[in-house]
């Protein structure tokens, strides 16, 4: 049971069938807001907003492609159409092949382009709009820590630097308008992200993993928790979360 802090906002959630979009759709939920949640598998989504409903929250499932530039400006305006508003644009969606570049198709290079960095850019340019005619609003960007630290995922890296870096541009953009944007830079989280890879590129990456104690996608929805109910003076610019024995 949350604290309210959220009550009365909107947010929208992209990549929430699982993982850490899941859980950060619940742990926003629990603080009060009515929330939007978006991806591919319906099913699922179905099932999460349920849940979100059962411990009293509100939930609008949506089927998304968010490299889809028209279903996600259909998806924008269909959340503000069923709550009135949207005050946290909560881009978690994507995918990757933690390969190095010539064990990458090209196929792989453009889904990985498509989903982590148009599938930014599509959502932000269709809310953004609103946040500034309604003077706040919070875009949450979830980026990776590979985008710093490059280590044999070399497509799936260059996504994530350039979606933090776009994410620094963004807010000194905005700022002006009220509007906060913060990014969120991970290590390795133990969701399905490395089980939906190659088998090659999986076996390699959990070879590489280890036994180390990964973090779990409760702990980035933390994360982005502390951002969005931080006062409107503060921006959380980034945050990087590592397990405690990541190198």
């Amino acid at each position: 049971m949350g604290t309210g802090k959220l009550i009365g906002k909107v947010a929208l959630v992209t990549g929430a069938s699982s993982g850490i979009g899941a859980a950060t759709a619940v742990a926003l939920a629990a603080e009060g807001a009515r929330v939007a949640i978006a991806a591919r598998r319906m099913q699922r989504l179905g099932d999460l907003a349920e849940r979100i409903r059962q411990a009293g929250g509100q939930a609008l499932p949506l089927e998304v492609d968010v490299s889809d530039e028209a279903q996600v400006s259909a998806m924008v305006l269909r959340a503000i159409e069923e709550f009135g508003r949207l005050d946290m644009l909560l881009c978690i969606a994507g995918v990757g092949v933690a390969a190095p570049f010539q064990n990458t198709t090209t196929a792989e290079y453009r889904q990985m382009i498509d989903v982590n960095f148009l599938g930014l850019l599509y959502p932000i340019h269709a809310a953004l709009p609103g946040m500034k005619r309604q003077g706040s609003g919070h875009i949450v960007i979830l980026s990776s820590g590979t985008g710093r630290y490059i280590h044999a995922s070399t497509v799936y890296s260059g996504t994530k630097h350039a979606a933090s870096a776009m994410a620094e541009s963004l807010r000194r953009e905005v700022g002006k308008d009220g509007i906060r944007v913060t990014t969120i830079e991970p290590g390795a989280v133990k969701t399905e992200f490395v089980a939906q890879m190659r088998p090659d590129v999986r076996q390699a990456v959990e070879t590489r993993l280890g036994d180390m104690e990964q973090l779990e996608s409760e702990d980035i929805a933390a994360a982005i928790l502390y951002a969005v109910t931080q006062p409107p003076r503060v921006n959380v610019n980034i945050l990087t979360l590592y397990p405690t024995q990541q190198a």
